[in-house]
């Protein structure tokens, strides 16, 4: 279970079915998330990419808060389902486009098809250090950020990333966010991390 902390469904606590394995973000780290990238960005005019979308906790924290355009890809067709029935639910169909596929198949078959502001993964904690290296060069290379955008990785705290495009992480105990800026050539964003 999770609760959309702000916004059109301030408070609504989502329960998914008890044999669903996933690890939704803490309310906690949630809140701070948001008040880093709401100090960025004006919700109701970006678009964003929910990377292992899971059961929506952070597509429809989004949602609720205006966003118009997210697209959440999650591989788990139990999840996608539960995501298109809970958008349904909550009004957001039109602002949620479910993607049904693994995330590194999905990034390859779709690059530079469109950008986003904001591209959030939060893969399984027990992913291999090597594949988030691949999966933050397959957001970089392929224009998936736009200039003024951000790419966001939650991840076990002990894990530290040494990239050239790295600007920040935030610690919210065994949860750390992992801020990573466009490539150069493309960039033109200061993120407000205080």
């Amino acid at each position: 279970m999770y609760r959309i902390i702000a916004g059109k469904w301030k408070a609504k606590k989502i329960a998914a079915p008890k044999n669903f394995d996933v690890r939704p973000t803490t309310d906690f780290a949630k809140e701070a998330l948001f008040s880093i990238l709401e100090n960025t960005y004006d919700m109701q005019s970006i678009s964003v990419l929910d990377l292992f979308a899971g059961i929506g906790s952070i597509s429809f924290e989004f949602a609720s808060r205006g966003c118009k355009d997210i697209t959440s890809v999650e591989m788990n067709p139990k999840h996608t389902s539960f995501l298109n029935s809970t958008a349904s639910e909550l009004g957001f169909s039109l602002n949620v486009s479910v993607q049904r596929g693994d995330v590194f198949d999905w990034l390859k078959k779709f690059r530079n098809k469109k950008s986003y502001e904001i591209v959030f993964s939060d893969a399984p904690f027990e992913m291999e250090e090597k594949k988030y290296y691949e999966l933050i060069s397959l957001v970089l290379n392929n224009k998936y950020l736009k200039p003024n955008g951000i790419l966001v990785i939650e991840h076990q705290s002990r894990l530290k990333f040494d990239h050239p495009n790295f600007l920040d992480t935030r610690r919210y105990g065994n949860v750390s966010f992992s801020f990573f800026k466009p490539n150069e050539e493309e960039t033109d964003i200061e993120i407000k991390t205080e």
